[in-house]
Parts: C-alpha cells; sequence; structure tokens
C-alpha cells in the first residue's frame, strides 16, 4: 500500500481548537484519526482518515476481555520556520511490531505507518501548538477485534492513530518530582510482556501508582518482580542515576521497556563525552552513593514528559534528597539538546528529525 490507497474523508463538523495556554496531556484531541483494518483473507487492509469518534464494538470484542492491545507514543512539532517534523518515528513503528508479535497481533508495514501518520498529520497540522513546552502527542495502537470469549489470538485486528494537542505532561514543567520506591507490587517479569507497550503493562502499574500519589509522591520507582531488589522504571519512564560521573541506566533484559528517549539520552550524553553504561543497578547501590556523596543527578525519560529530574526518593523509611531537591546541569543539558533537537532550534547531529512534508 501506499498514499494513494489511503480514503480520506474530511469532517463537516470541525471542532474548535483549545488555547495553547489551557492544554492538558490528552483530554484534547483533533478532527481526524487514521484507522486499518485486519483480516486473515485481505491482510491490513482498507486504510483511511476519517473524522474522529467512537468505535462500533461489540461487548464481547476480544480487546475488552483479554487485554489484546499494544500502543505506542510520539510526538510532531512545529519548527520555528513553520515546518512539521517528527521524531523518530520509524523507531516507534519498529517497536510497535514487537509489541504486535508478543499479543500474536500481526506485523504492520513500518514504511506505510510512517507514510499514514504524515498524511493524517497534514490534514490536522493546524492543531498542532506551538507555545513553550507544547506539541501534538501521537498515539498509534493496535487490538484484536474478534468477538469471542474464548482464549485465543484474534483472527480480526484493527490498527489506529489519533492525535492530540498536549501542554506539559507535568503541570509544574520540568521540576524535580518527588518518587517513591514500590517494593509490594511489581509493574513485569522477564518472559512476560514488560518489554513491549501492552495496554495490560499499564493496567498493572496503577495501583502502585495510586498508593504512591496517596503518600504525596509523584511517581513509583519499580524494582524487579523477582528479587525486589533492582531499579527497572520510573512510572511509565526509563530511570538514569549519574554516579560519580558516570550515567547508569537498567540494562534491557526483557521487562524493561527499550525506550526511543532513553536511546536519544544514551546517544547524547555519549557525544558529549559521558561515559554511559547499561547494568543492573540496585536499590541498595543507588542509597549507598547517595550516603557517600557520589549520587549526581538522576532523572526519568519518555516521550511524554521528555525529561522529568528526581529530586527526592523514598524507599522503605529512608529519603534521600538528589542534587539538593533541583534541577541538575548535567539533566538540563541533555532536556536542553533533546528538546532543541525535537523544536527545531538545536542541530540536529543524529539525523533523527523526519520532515512531514
Amino acid at each position: 500500500m501506499n498514499k494513494n490507497d489511503i480514503k480520506i474523508t474530511l469532517t463537516s463538523h470541525p471542532k474548535e481548537k483549545p488555547a495553547p495556554e489551557t492544554l492538558l496531556f490528552g483530554r484534547e484531541f483533533t478532527d481526524h484519526m487514521f484507522t486499518m483494518d485486519y483480516s486473515p483473507e485481505k491482510g491490513w487492509h482498507d486504510p483511511q482518515i476519517i473524522p474522529y469518534g467512537p468505535f462500533q464494538m461489540d461487548p464481547a470484542t476480544m480487546v475488552l476481555h483479554y487485554s489484546q492491545s499494544v500502543f505506542e507514543g510520539m510526538k510532531a512539532y512545529k519548527t520555528p520556520e513553520g515546518k512539521v517534523v517528527l521524531f523518530r518515528p520509524e523507531m516507534n513503528f519498529k517497536r510497535l511490531n514487537i509489541s504486535n508479535e508478543r499479543l500474536c497481533i500481526p506485523e504492520i508495514d513500518v514504511d506505510f505507518a510512517i507514510t499514514a501518520l504524515k498524511e493524517l498529520i497534514k490534514v490536522d497540522q493546524d492543531w498542532i501548538p506551538t507555545a513553550p513546552g507544547t506539541s501534538l502527542y501521537i498515539r498509534p495502537f493496535t487490538m484484536g477485534m474478534d468477538k469471542s470469549l474464548g482464549v485465543t489470538p484474534s483472527s480480526h485486528c484493527k490498527f489506529a492513530i489519533i492525535l492530540s494537542p498536549v501542554g506539559p505532561y507535568y503541570k509544574e514543567g520540568i521540576n524535580p518530582v518527588k518518587i517513591y520506591v514500590e517494593d509490594e507490587y511489581v509493574r513485569a517479569v522477564k518472559g512476560g510482556i514488560g518489554f513491549t507497550k501492552a495496554t495490560a503493562n499499564y493496567a498493572a502499574s496503577l495501583k502502585g501508582q495510586q498508593k504512591a500519589m496517596k503518600l504525596g509522591y509523584a511517581q513509583v520507582l519499580w524494582l524487579d518482580g523477582v528479587e525486589r531488589k533492582y531499579v527497572e522504571e520510573v512510572g511509565a519512564m526509563n530511570v538514569f542515576f549519574k554516579i560519580d560521573g558516570e550515567l547508569i541506566t537498567p540494562s534491557l533484559e526483557g521487562s524493561i521497556l527499550a525506550g526511543v528517549t532513553r536511546d536519544s539520552v544514551i546517544q547524547i550524553a555519549r557525544s558529549m563525552g559521558i561515559k554511559v553504561t547499561e547494568r543492573k543497578l540496585s536499590i541498595q547501590e543507588i542509597f549507598e552513593a547517595a550516603d557517600s556523596g557520589k549520587l549526581e543527578e538522576a532523572f526519568g525519560s519518555g516521550t511524554a514528559a521528555v525529561i522529568t529530574p528526581v529530586g527526592l526518593l523514598t524507599w522503605e523509611d529512608r529519603s534521600i534528597t538528589i542534587a539538593d531537591g533541583k534541577n541538575g546541569d548535567f539533566t538540563m543539558k541533555v532536556y536542553n539538546e533533546l528538546t532543541g533537537i525535537q523544536n527545531g532550534v538545536v542541530e540536529d547531529r543524529f539525523g533523527w528529525i523526519v520532515s512531514v512534508a
């Protein structure tokens, strides 16, 4: 398939666009969406851009019962010159296929997915906000659509992309957050689906996140599901610790998502001459590094928030303050280069930006 196969039906009732200063994360949606269906007989077929609206689903649709669904998250930006760009979209769609394979959903052609996304953004490009800290969030997702209560892979699936103009993920912007180390609940284990962006992963994380928020924390730091000692992710983000001049992030061993922002941070840090190590990192080691004065900075990375500095970390009955509770110098260097590349105000030294036009 190519872009000429995409049928476009424009809405007759365009919505009023929200003011940039009122934007929250993921609450407003553009006028149109992309959809495509799968059947064993036709493969992926009927690609179309249509007015944004509800899907009609039978109560027995399998995704509602067995969570056979995965998603991605990326963003579109408008540069100061008015050019519309994407940030590393091929990595997101390749990862979507990794998730699809694990959830028994047929693979999607990456090149066509990028083409479809570009066509959708062209239709709704006036929705891209340009105020500082804003962007157009992109949510591609797939799901099993068979009508059945049998526990088996769905033979009919749907692929869709929706768009949402967003403000900062955290209302306070890039400011250090308080993190609670969760040692009761677990997010994922090796051999499961922790390395995918399966919807079920996020349902499993809600209880721990709710618990942390009730205790006054912004997010949860997840430990491994077997020994409950090794750091994995922070909320829905990958996590980094700068210890004695070295940037350390948990290695990808089957229960941690291979974040696009994570990979970008690693490349930026190495280009700055910082030693980056991917390995198992225990929560005990982090607190010992704090005791010895070697823990310099910590932050989470992900598409939604980009970079989130960690100012305070609580584990069991002890709390440590990181970087004096302020934004660390290195954290801000990474944030400024990464967001600068995304917004077209810093040179793209890595070839990550893809033009929509």
